[in-house]
């Protein structure tokens, strides 16, 4: 008996075998690809792709380009490295640890060999180890609008720009805990305690400034001081022709919100026709929305008046077409990089190559990540590239190599003591 069950046993699962053979063929099973994972970071490039770069790099007609063009701002980077400390991180991205002595000494490498370049680009190749950063740059554009502006008080102009109010306080939250390193808490007193600072709605309609000697000019139009606060700086326009440039001084501390994400998930504006010209187009002929919309972004920016200008977030002048905002804890501010794009061009559905070496010298409030935003400079062309600029884009970062052969022999020389 014993043994007719395991007989039995035997013949089941080799029926159940057999079948499953013959049927395995008419299976159909549904196996999903993975998906691609982007790994964040610097990935070095080879030989034959620095090459490709380098060459794209010397072939770009940028106009005027030249190599020296870039000297002033190498010296204002070098200026700033000089006064970080040397085996300080500048960030941690990915796979890298940027230090600011790694930064410093390739802004004082490639400033060595700046006048040789345009006519031995190869030193590139030779001087440098370069990496691509991942994943790729959303390029975005911004420029110094011209406002037409009075200093003093008139009714022509009844908006003003304000400074910065001295019951604005700013904590530095890293002085309470390491994990809030480079954050800050920007508030002002009441009597029950601390509350956010004044928002847009509260400062530009609600008179939360008025009477309070803030004011350092009056402008004609309030879209034009919303759209000068999300570039940061202008240039104001006097009643005598005079110019005096407006710069960034401050800010509430409030979200950045972008107004034209605002409309387009309002359905006032399609995301196809997005640009600044758009927006000011639209508020033009909707004068009726315009509180409702201006209010959706509560941050706001305090001004000064200068006669000289722009500067970045490094006090330092901006080159235009040369000098970007970034996202510091990806790019430090000093760093160096080539940035390879197309810009839209006016009247013509067709866009150009632009690959340039750039230099991160600014920071934006909606500049995140891998972002990166292109200072167009003034005036119309700026302000139409700025206003249509949002393309694909890739940064590559250079770095001494003998920034690194000094680090091999630092190492090195540990072993043997």
């Amino acid at each position: 008996m014993v043994v007719f069950l395991r007989s039995l046993k035997a013949c089941l699962i080799c029926s159940f075998l057999i079948v499953t053979f013959l049927f395995a063929g008419c299976a159909t099973i549904d196996v999903k690809k993975p998906k691609s994972v982007v790994v964040k970071g610097f990935n070095e490039l080879k030989k034959s792709q620095v090459n490709s770069l380098i060459s794209k790099l010397s072939a770009q007609d940028n106009g005027d380009m030249s190599w020296d063009n870039l000297r002033e701002g190498i010296n204002s980077n070098i200026k700033y490295l000089s006064r970080k400390p040397a085996e300080g991180i500048a960030a941690k991205y990915g796979n890298m640890e940027i230090s600011w002595d790694m930064l410093l000494r390739t802004n004082l490498e490639l400033l060595e060999i700046l006048p040789k370049l345009d006519e031995s680009p190869e030193l590139l190749e030779e001087k440098f180890a370069w990496y691509a950063l991942s994943p790729r740059t959303l390029l975005t554009g911004y420029y110094e609008p011209y406002l037409e502006a009075s200093l003093t008080p008139d009714p022509a102009y009844p908006y003003p720009l304000y400074g910065v109010p001295e019951d604005l306080k700013i904590i530095d939250l890293g002085d309470f805990h390491y994990r809030w390193k480079g954050q800050q808490l920007i508030y002002r007193v009441e009597e029950d305690g601390a509350v956010p600072y004044h928002d847009r709605k509260a400062i530009d309609f609600e008179g939360a400034l008025e009477n309070k000697g803030l004011e350092v000019a009056w402008v004609r139009d309030l879209v034009d001081v919303f759209i000068l606060q999300i570039q940061g700086s202008g240039r104001l326009i006097l009643p005598d022709g005079s110019v005096k440039h407006i710069l960034y001084a401050g800010k509430n501390g409030l979200k950045y919100v972008s107004l034209g994400k605002v409309l387009i998930d309002r359905g006032l504006m399609s995301k196809e026709g997005m640009s600044m010209q758009g927006i000011r187009a639209f508020l033009k002929s909707n004068p009726d929305l315009i509180e409702e919309l201006l209010v959706t972004n509560p941050s706001y920016v305090f001004f000064r008046v200068d006669d000289v200008g722009p500067f970045g977030s490094m006090n330092a002048p901006l080159t235009p077409m040369s000098s970007v905002a970034v996202d510091s804890q990806v790019l430090p501010l000093g760093s160096l990089a080539v940035l390879k794009t197309k810009l839209p061009v006016l009247d013509d559905k067709n866009k150009k190559s632009f690959v340039k070496m750039v230099m991160a010298q600014d920071r934006g409030g909606a500049i995140k990540g891998t972002r990166v935003d292109l200072f167009c400079g003034s005036g119309d062309d700026a302000e139409f590239l700025a206003g249509h600029l949002k393309s694909w884009s890739h940064i590559y970062l250079p770095i001494s190599r003998d920034y690194f052969e000094q680090k091999k022999r630092m190492e090195l020389d540990k072993i043997v003591q």
